[in-house]
């Protein structure tokens, strides 16, 4: 173990077991109000499920998801969730999305798979699949990890994982045995469980299937907590990349829902890329915001203001240099744990972020080229390709969080959907 200022990171992948999240909930007051007619309507349905609204520390430990950063296919695995706890310590994190087919086949090798830094949490494990039985054994696997929550993929519109996979956003389409996989889940596990989808798929995209999706999930199941991309998915053969672009957004379905499901929690996905972006959408009411790509592709711009400008903790000191070298420490560590993997290219790859529109860093990308074609460790990795980074760059602080007034968000309430009817129905005939 190597003690810094600021942080301590574990030079092992051994997996942690003592955190364990088991109740967390966080419904600040909602901007968008309803009338005192539609809530009497609601009253009945949210009797059923009343929870906890008061904000408080996460299992005493972990502040709420306030900000969190999505799961991505090649992107969010170890080493990318070890570089930005060490620029953040209060964002939520997420695995990329395991197939429960690869933890069930994989049993003797979990580790390779599962294990992660305790300096990971909070961090949240993504399952995909379409088998109760798999999922639900790969969640008993998953469980001995210590994740601080289990998120169920039904958002996925990859034709390999919606398509041939027959999951991911394909699933929206069956809420029935949705809820059948959150129950599984969630009986195999001692964390909260979630589900992260999008607003519809191809033409089931009235706000009405939307809330359909969402009631069937709730009541069946014991979900509580939705991550809603505010786009629709189209499968119709269009790539991940247009299926995060070509469907219009439709915030205000997100907010729709904060008003008809008042005793769920959601978490708004989609189009957010900064974090004046982030803290509008939670001025205007939002539980928790998810930033996909920006926290990757700008990881230092986008992670560094996180616990200062959204969470209200004080601003860190920390530099560029002194994630580096901590991180250098732990990538080393763990080249080639695993036969051949990972390999110096592959813990290496979410550094190449870190200078994003920095002075330096189109020269800097070039000489880490040249570097990861010979080098055997990523300290040899720094201490080559480094050189053409300005000290200035290195050594200052991420500074103060971008302003100006974002008001995306602002005027959502005069454009939201009429309340959903299947609710307001079965209320009045109660």
């Amino acid at each position: 173990m190597m003690k810094s200022t600021g942080h301590t990171l574990f030079a092992s992948l051994t997996p942690i077991h003592s955190f364990s999240l088991k109740h967390h909930r966080r419904f600040p007051s909602f901007k968008i109000c309803t009338s005192s007619t539609k809530g009497r309507k609601l009253s009945i349905y949210n009797q059923k499920h009343q929870l906890d609204r008061k904000p408080r520390m996460v299992g005493a430990r972990y502040l709420p998801p306030l900000f969190s950063v999505a799961p991505m296919m090649e992107w969010t695995d170890t080493h990318y969730r070890t570089l930005a706890r060490l620029i953040t310590k209060h964002a939520w994190l997420y695995t990329e999305m395991l197939a429960a087919e690869t933890i069930v086949y994989q049993k003797d090798n979990l580790d390779r798979f599962l294990a992660y830094s305790p300096e990971e949490h909070p961090v949240v494990l993504q399952l995909g699949g379409n088998n109760l039985e798999n999922l639900a054994k790969a969640t008993e696997l998953a469980n001995a990890y210590g994740y601080d929550e289990i998120n169920f993929n039904c958002g996925c519109p990859s034709p390999k994982v919606a398509g041939h996979g027959c999951f991911g956003v394909r699933l929206m389409l069956d809420p029935k045995f949705v809820a059948e996989a959150m129950s599984v889940i969630a009986a195999n596990s001692d964390v909260p469980v979630s589900v992260k989808c999008r607003i519809g798929v191809d033409n089931h995209d009235s706000y009405n299937e939307l809330c359909d999706f969402i009631y069937k999930v709730s009541s069946q199941s014991p979900t509580r907590h939705f991550i809603i991309h505010s786009r629709k998915a189209l499968l119709n053969g269009i790539s991940p990349a247009d299926n995060r672009r070509i469907p219009p957004l439709k915030y205000e379905y997100y907010y729709a829902l904060l008003r008809d499901f008042p005793d769920l929690r959601f978490t708004i996905n989609g189009g957010i890329n900064g974090i004046n972006e982030v803290n509008a959408a939670l001025k205007a009411g939002a539980h928790g915001v998810m930033v996909g790509r920006a926290a990757y592709n700008n990881t230092w711009n986008t992670l560094g203001h996180v616990d200062s400008a959204v969470y209200g903790a004080p601003q860190s000191n920390v530099t560029r240099r002194q994630v580096l070298e901590k991180y250098q420490v732990y990538a080393d560590s763990v080249v080639r744990k695993y036969g051949d993997r990972p390999s110096v290219r592959e813990v290496v790859k979410p550094l190449l972020s870190l200078f994003h529109s920095a002075p330096g860093n189109g020269l800097w990308k070039r000489k880490a080229d040249a570097a990861l074609l010979h080098c055997t460790t990523v300290k040899s990795f720094c201490e080559e390709s480094l050189v053409v980074i300005p000290d200035f760059v290195l050594d200052s602080t991420v500074g103060a969080a971008p302003s100006g007034c974002v008001d995306t968000f602002a005027k959502l309430s005069n454009s939201l959907p009429p309340p959903y009817a299947t609710i307001q129905h079965e209320a009045l005939c109660a």
